[in-house]
């Protein structure tokens, strides 16, 4: 626990907007585990942001921000996503505060990730001219390699990819200014003549964000991909290859079992001992 005997508190920002998912059930599980073997238990709640408008107060010292469905452009100056950078404009200034030893961690994924872009203008935000789908390589930069999120993560690692929008040209001037860098690229396409995605971000010393998904199990993975009725709709958008590599992919130990072992829970690791010394 922290020295004044609180719990780490932890807020999940839900932005699947009422649409079937794992990546909620993945959250849970990495909080659940997290909590059994820390020192500092875990406290957890869950806030619905686009349908219900909901975001967490300032009360929180972790927010993890999930994937979601839909176009990470067309929800401009919609009324959710107002409600959203606000809150995300509080967290802001309550780490840019000294009088505020305990700064709040945010962790961006995938969705969250392209809106946070956008929002922080760090990178543009474009449709892709195809779905990626699929575990695929990720390829750590010089930046990547001394990340302690990503410590003792192989280069390159393998994630689990799944999004028609992608984070491209970085603007370095504002990364800069935010004390920023861009962390990973998505896999060598030799044959492609097109820039390489983004695939992870260090907005600030308290936020971070991937364009893939770190909470994705891959025992549960595996499983729901083996259920009919998602075998059949991965087969009928992507074909039978696609879903029998994914399958494969996720039962082998170096690949989605380690990043799901590491990338959160370093993040989680980090934001308690910093917990533990911050001055009451």
């Amino acid at each position: 626990m922290s020295s004044d005997g609180r719990k780490l508190r932890v807020a999940i920002l839900d932005l699947y907007e009422g649409v079937p998912n794992q990546g909620m059930r993945c959250l849970r599980d990495i909080l659940q585990a997290f909590g059994e073997r820390c020192e500092a238990g875990v406290e957890c709640d869950e806030f619905e942001v686009r349908i219900g408008r909901e975001v967490p107060d300032l009360s929180y010292d972790v927010y993890l921000s999930s994937g979601g469905p839909g176009s990470p452009l067309d929800s401009e100056g919609s009324e959710w996503e107002r409600v959203y950078f606000r809150w995300l404009r509080h967290v802001d200034r309550w780490n840019a505060d000294p009088a505020n030893p305990r700064k709040k961690k945010v962790f961006f994924i995938c969705h969250s990730f392209q809106l946070a872009c956008r929002h922080y203008r760090v990178a543009e935000v474009s449709k892709r001219r195809s779905t990626s789908f699929g575990v695929f390589p990720v390829h750590l930069m010089h930046e990547g390699l001394e990340e302690p999120v990503f410590e003792g993560l192989p280069d390159p690692f393998y994630a689990v990819d799944s999004r028609d929008f992608q984070v491209l040209k970085p603007h370095h001037n504002r990364l800069g200014e935010m004390g920023g860098r861009v962390l990973c690229l998505e896999k060598e396409r030799p044959h492609v003549p097109l820039e390489r995605a983004i695939m992870a971000i260090r907005f600030s010393q308290h936020m971070i964000g991937t364009q893939f998904h770190p909470e994705a199990d891959a025992v549960g993975m595996s499983l729901y991909l083996r259920t009919e009725e998602k075998k059949q709709t991965v087969i009928e958008n992507h074909g039978y290859e696609k879903w029998q590599s994914m399958v494969e992919q996720l039962e082998d130990p170096d690949k989605i079992l380690w990043t799901y072992s590491h990338i959160l829970p370093n993040f989680l690791d980090e934001a308690a001992a910093e917990l533990v010394a911050a001055p009451i």
